[in-house]
């Protein structure tokens, strides 16, 4: 990578370790409908870990190197959202490693890396955009999701409440729970204000349009760390409402999943869908309600949530194969 290209590096990139680290766990859930899934999942967890090393090398160099423009992107109202994604994409993998290769020791490690980016970039963006000053509406779009989506995944590691002990322990209890409050609760806020700006202004950019899947995120990614609180606390807590109260959250996904494929259908229709790398926006949210599909559908034991989860699936590596094959020639040329 030339140093021209150092320099204007996009902090969005991350969101590809999210992605493929959303596909990766949905596979390897889902591996009980068909075996190789299983497999692939461990595959796409060794492809992710080169993947985010390669991009977190180049963004610390571009922070020694660069600093004064990865500040400029940090502050500015769109751009800044994305840094967010460093944080995410690291708790991900980190729920890979556990999950997956089951190498807990190192998913800890991973774990806290992820907590601190999520913790810095979650609250200096908030205070960045409330030291700015008046924030043209058209500005804004789902992007301003991923803050939260950092913080609400969190619990992802919610594992860790049973592998701890002492204050160390009741150290990680509370974070796993104020960063789903504060992830969950923010997203609701946000939702209502990115909602008002596609009702009140005209569609997001054709470039753009792959954002408005975004809105899945923080859906499916609550779900699932709501599970995973549920499955790990080492606190009493009633069971029976929290998982009634996943699924009125999932029942948002829902209706977020037939918007968002509506108007993902007008675009191809009526306007254009052009490739470019906003297109990962379709894949971790897509991949993380298709992950709350099976904890919902298993918590209630509804086969039949299950199979549409399955079907989401599907779906979801199909945009994940088309997603890559499209980047590879753009790899190739910036070569």
């Amino acid at each position: 990578m030339s140093m021209e290209k150092l320099k204007n590096f996009n902090p969005a990139v991350f969101a590809s370790v999210m992605g493929t680290g959303a596909v990766a766990i949905a596979s390897h859930r889902y591996s009980a409908y068909w075996k190789p899934l299983k497999d692939f999942g461990v595959i796409l967890t060794y492809l992710n870990i080169l993947l985010y090393v390669v991009l977190l090398v180049l963004w610390l160099l571009r922070w020694f190197l660069y600093r004064k423009e990865a500040l400029e992107d940090l502050r500015h109202p769109s751009k800044g959202h994305f840094y967010g994604t460093s944080g995410a994409a690291t708790i991900v993998l980190s729920s890979q490693l556990g999950l997956i290769l089951k190498d807990i020791a190192l998913s800890w490690y991973l774990w806290l890396w992820g907590l601190v980016l999520t913790f810095i970039f979650a609250f200096w963006m908030s205070y960045e955009v409330f030291i700015a000053g008046e924030v043209d509406l058209r500005q804004l779009s789902p992007a301003w999701y991923i803050p939260p989506v950092a913080l609400v995944i969190v619990p992802f590691g919610a594992v860790f409440m049973k592998t701890t002990s002492g204050y160390l322990n009741q150290l990680v209890v509370v974070v796993n729970y104020l960063s789903w409050g504060a992830g969950f609760f923010l997203y609701l806020v946000l939702y209502s204000i990115v909602t008002l700006r596609f009702i009140r202004h005209e569609l997001l950019p054709p470039q753009m349009a792959p954002l408005i899947w975004m809105n899945l995120g923080p859906v499916g990614a609550s779900v699932s760390a709501l599970f995973a609180l549920i499955k790990n606390s080492t606190i009493p807590i009633p069971e029976g409402p929290f998982i009634v109260f996943a699924f009125f959250i999932w029942g948002l996904g829902f209706w977020w999943l037939v918007m968002a494929t509506a108007m993902t259908l007008h675009y191809i229709r009526n306007l254009h869908l052009p490739y470019s790398s906003s297109w990962w926006a379709f894949i971790f949210p897509l991949g993380a309600f298709t992950n709350a599909t099976l904890d919902v559908g298993s918590a209630f034991g509804l086969s039949v949530m299950n199979a549409f989860g399955f079907l989401l699936l599907l779906a979801l590596l199909g945009l994940w194969t088309v997603t890559v094959l499209k980047i590879l020639p753009a790899l190739r040329k910036n070569s």
